[in-house]
Order: C-alpha cells, then structure tokens, then sequence
C-alpha cells in the first residue's frame, strides 16, 4: 500500500521554477532516501507534502489525503524533524515532550519515558535542553516528533552538525522505530553514504527534478553495466592483465580488483581462483550510493 503519492506536481516562487513535474510513490512502512544536492528542492517537496504550502500544479495524497485541503490532518500524523531541532533551549528535556504532547493532546507520562529511555536520555530529562550536546538534541528532536506516534515521519538533513557516533546513532535510532513502531520514513540529505545501510529505496532530485527512484537492486541492475571485484588473494597471475578470460588490475601485493561484465560472474571467477591460491575477502567496489548516483545524473565518478 502507498503512504506517499505524487503525480506531475510543480512548485514556483515568484516565478522561478523550483520544482517541475514530480512523481513518484512511497510505500507503507518503508523508510526512503530523497537525494539531491543543497538546491535541489528537497525542502521544498517535504513542506508540501505537509500541507505547509501549496503545489503549483499536479496532484498529491499523504495517506490518502489531500495536503492542499487537509494539511491539518497531515500534519495531526506525521513526525518532522528538520536541521534546527525546534526545541525550547530554556525548559528541561521531559518539560519540552510534555509540552509538545500537550499541544498534539496526546499527554502521557509512560510515552514521554519511553521515549527518553529509548533515546538514552532519561538520566538527563531534567536538564536544560540549552545544556545539551548537538547529538542530544538531535535525539531529542526525534522523540519529540515521535511523541504522538505518527504514521509518517520526515527528515530534513537529520544528520547535519553530527560528529561520526552521533550519526550512527542517529541511523540506528531510525531503524529502531521503523522496525518496531511501523513508521514509514523519509530522508531528506545530500550526504549519501549515511543512508547506503538504511533506506530500502531512493528518490533522487536535481535542480527540481526527478531524475531516478527505485530500490538498490533496482539502480543496480540498471546502472551498473560491469563490476568492479576486489579480491584479497595470495593469486599470483602469469598474464598481468588478464587472468583465465577476467580482466584485472593490481591494487596492492594481495588485492586484485577484476572488472567483470555482471554479477554471475562472480562465483565462476572465486572458484578459479580457489583451485589455485586462498582468498581472504571479495567485495564489489563501485556498487556504492554514491557511485550509483553520479551515474544516475550523467557523470562520472569512478
């Protein structure tokens, strides 16, 4: 079932074209990258889809409302949280999520400790949001927009300002109540390789644009047009650039990367190999997000 439908939408601002002919679907319970660079309409996209502003043209359902007609009912279901954490820098942590269940009349005492337990800052509910690090707040940020448990949630460069473990936590978190409360999810950021191990499917935008959706396996059946293997092997081949059929490069004593024509080619390759030497490891190196990307809008990036 589709939580997420948009069908030929465009979005103008005094004239100027920020978004232009935008379609595509999100389903239910999945959780979905929209990629693009700073400019892209990214932000643009997330606020109509809650109703904050309206389209130019086209047609959009958030589950299975209109946001032009009822952005309140969007809005009463959904979770947002955006590069500024939105928070009362002068109340304690548990004070901001009673306010904040208040307003969406959702109060619950057993909610607001779940949630500060769950985001491991239940030993800091009485502090000072304004005394908090930028990975709190950010946690912070998504039990607030979780406080009334939406059916959606919307990310708008969640991991901005974050130091490396505060981004894993932040990835983590995510999984963690994708998983466990069912909530679909959408991520809004121009840094991909954060979103590579969370998202089941992507959207990518340019300038306004969209250029490509699909899942993983879906981009890499269709960009990928050879493979790039890299081989930890003691292999020590007699031709120094072809080995049984299999073109390779040396990478560095024991690591060979092979370029190969498809997938299949993998396991024939990797017992060739055994009958001869030992292999340590094997991976595909150019099967990253961000290589899939600047294929997708037409550069090249190896």
């Amino acid at each position: 079932m589709n939580i997420i439908e948009a069908f030929d939408v465009d979005k103008e601002f005094n004239g100027r074209s920020i978004l232009k002919d935008v379609s595509f679907t999100i389903k239910e319970g999945t959780i979905n990258g929209l990629l693009g660079p700073n400019g892209a309409g990214k932000t643009t996209l997330i606020r109509l889809l809650n109703g904050v502003i309206d389209a130019t043209n086209g047609t959009m359902k958030v589950m299975n409302y209109d946001p032009k007609f009822h952005g309140d009912d969007i809005r009463a279901q959904t979770g947002i949280v955006t590069e500024s954490a939105a928070l009362y820098h002068d109340m304690s942590a548990w004070d901001n999520l009673v306010f904040f269940a208040k307003i969406y009349k959702v109060f619950d005492q057993k909610r607001i400790s779940y949630l500060l337990e769950q985001f491991e800052l239940y030993d800091k509910k009485d502090h000072l949001v304004g005394t908090f690090s930028t990975g709190m707040k950010k946690r912070l940020s998504l039990a607030k927009a979780l406080i009334h448990k939406p059916k959606l949630l919307f990310l708008d460069e969640p991991t901005n300002g974050l130091d490396p473990e505060g981004i894993n936590d932040v990835i983590q978190l995510l999984k963690k109540v994708n998983e466990e409360e069912g909530i679909t999810i959408l991520i809004c950021s121009h840094v991909l390789h954060q979103l590579e191990t969370i998202c089941e499917a992507f959207l990518f935008l340019k300038e306004g644009r969209l250029i490509e959706q699909g899942t993983r396996r879906e981009l890499e059946d269709k960009y990928l047009s050879e493979i790039k293997l890299l081989v930890e092997t003691g292999l020590q081949p007699a031709d120094p650039r072809v080995y049984r059929g299999y073109s390779y490069k040396r990478k560095s004593p024991s690591q060979l990367e092979f370029t190969l024509l498809s997938k299949e080619q993998i396991s024939p390759l990797l017992k060739e190999i055994l009958t001869e030497s030992w292999i340590y490891s094997s991976e595909i190196t150019n099967r990253g997000l961000e290589t899939l990307y600047f294929k997708i809008r037409g550069g090249d990036h190896e």
